[in-house]
């Protein structure tokens, strides 16, 4: 058994708590003995295949048990586990294949097909693990052993693998054990993707630690949501600011049994005042936090007893981190992020882990202030800011603004070039039911809002939004 890797988790889990059920799936549960057994066989058929420890095995589908057995099975063979994101196109998966030099694939037979790697369909998972050994692995593995590679979603040009240690891991569930309550009878709905560090990191590690109990779904469905909620009596839940939204405008809102939960956590992009408070309003616990996939992904957390004075703010440092804003108070600067969960840099990419580091400290590329009191407020991303007439415009602040609107359902803005100004603001909206917005309408909303230079310029109704997998809205497809 692992001492110091991830991969030791099942084996202490299932010595703990052999019978409290692990994972719930379409209405399966898993203990977490089973669940200790299987990711054993998992390992013991990995090997056989090939793998041994610094190798990277890759996994490309939805959410899926067969995720999370594969992620602790590679771990206990001191392996890299690279979650692949199944939404991408064919060429830029077998980029990221390529890239990571992953040896095995699992993979969902609906994704797109990888070739020139061996690959274990899901179809033919269940007959592949039955032939593992159920002996303990015994592989020796350092904390400061990568664990993980994460590609981020490369805004710049290809997207670039960030390497998470054993440690960076495992210091962030500490760091999250300490900002919430996460009790031993925690039920967590794991709606988000699991290939992204924020499901991974901020609910099933820290569910898993503590012996709770996880209820995966596939994809998000808001009607699911709901259903799981109320029928699996959850307590713990991780969400980005599309899907809280997309709770609040279903018909089923105003009458849902929302008694179970706990907590609620939000993160990976700025979330409106007006949304916070809509949840607040239902008596409910609604913590921000932010962070990214390398810092695995916590940096700052607001914890519940703050999050009514504080709503809207991303909190403070979390307990094991050091975060600082490049700027005054009260002035928007770059944030800095220095702590033992924060990435020690990117794979195979020197040049891009030199430029993201400043003295020791990573360099976010995400603007916020810090208040008086050392709150922090998430602004925007540097390269989402555009200049008009002179004058800094932070779309996130102006779309907190825009979401205020009883006839907005969701909002994204964009600069968009001016020849008077530069650049002006175009707002992009997606309208509640039988809703209607005119541009004269939505300036004179924002006009005691905002200042004047903020305001947007242009107006497009649009049906949805372009969404990242994570739900987080691309702005590169509106621009």
């Amino acid at each position: 058994m692992s001492d110091a890797g991830l991969g030791g988790w099942p084996a202490r889990r299932a010595m703990l708590s052999p019978e409290r059920t692990a994972i719930v799936y379409q209405g399966q549960a898993v203990t977490y003995g089973s669940l200790y057994r299987r990711a054993t066989q998992v390992a013991w058929q990995l090997r056989a295949s090939g793998i041994e420890a610094g190798d990277r095995v890759g996994y490309l589908g939805p959410n899926h048990p067969a995720f999370v057995e594969t992620m602790f099975a590679t771990h206990m063979l001191g392996a890299i586990f690279v979650p692949l994101n199944f939404r991408l196109t064919a060429p830029e998966i077998a980029y990221m294949v390529t890239d990571a030099g992953i040896k095995l694939v699992v993979r969902d037979p609906s994704t797109a097909a990888v070739t020139d790697t061996k690959t274990i369909s899901l179809d033919a998972y269940e007959e592949w693990l039955s032939l593992g050994s159920t002996s303990p692995v015994e592989v020796p593995v350092s904390s400061d052993d990568i664990a993980l590679i994460l590609y981020t979603s490369g805004t710049t040009g290809r997207p670039k693998g960030a390497m998470l240690s054993h440690a960076n891991m495992i210091w962030n569930t500490y760091n999250l054990l300490v900002a919430v309550d996460v009790a031993g009878d925690e039920v967590t709905l794991i709606a988000a993707p699991l290939f992204h560090v924020a499901a991974l990191g901020q609910t099933l590690l820290p569910t898993f630690i503590k012996g709770g109990c996880s209820v995966i779904t596939p994809n998000w469905d808001v009607d699911l949501c709901f259903d799981l909620i109320a029928g699996h009596r959850v307590t713990l839940m991780f969400g980005v600011t599309t899907m809280f939204a997309s709770l609040t405008q279903s018909p089923r809102w105003a009458d849902a049994d929302l008694s179970s939960l706990r907590t609620l956590m939000s993160g990976g992009a700025p979330i409106p005042v007006s949304l916070i408070r809509t949840y607040q309003d239902r008596g409910l616990v609604f913590c921000q936090g932010y962070g990214l996939t390398e810092t695995a992904p916590g940096a700052t957390f607001l914890e519940a007893a703050q999050s009514v004075a504080k709503a809207g703010s991303a909190g403070v440092p979390m307990f094991f981190t050091s975060v600082r804003v490049d700027a005054p108070v009260g002035t928007p600067g770059e944030v800095l992020i220095k702590g033992p969960n924060v990435t020690p840099g990117y794979w195979r990419n020197p040049s891009a882990t030199s430029t993201a580091f400043e003295d020791g400290w990573f360099r976010s590329g995400d603007v916020a202030y810090a208040d008086e009191d050392g709150y922090l407020y998430i602004v925007d991303r540097v390269k989402d800011m555009f200049i008009s007439g002179g004058e800094n415009v932070y779309p996130a602040e102006v779309e907190s603004a825009i979401y205020a609107h009883p006839s907005v359902a969701m909002a994204a803005v964009i600069g968009v070039p001016d020849p008077r100004w530069n650049e002006v603001g175009k707002a992009f909206v997606v309208l509640r039911p039988d809703a209607s917005l005119s541009l004269a309408e939505l300036r004179e909303f924002l006009l005691p809002k905002l200042a004047k230079y903020k305001i947007p310029a242009h107006l497009e109704i649009v049906a949805d939004l372009p969404r990242t997998a994570s739900g987080k809205i691309q702005k590169s497809h509106l621009r």
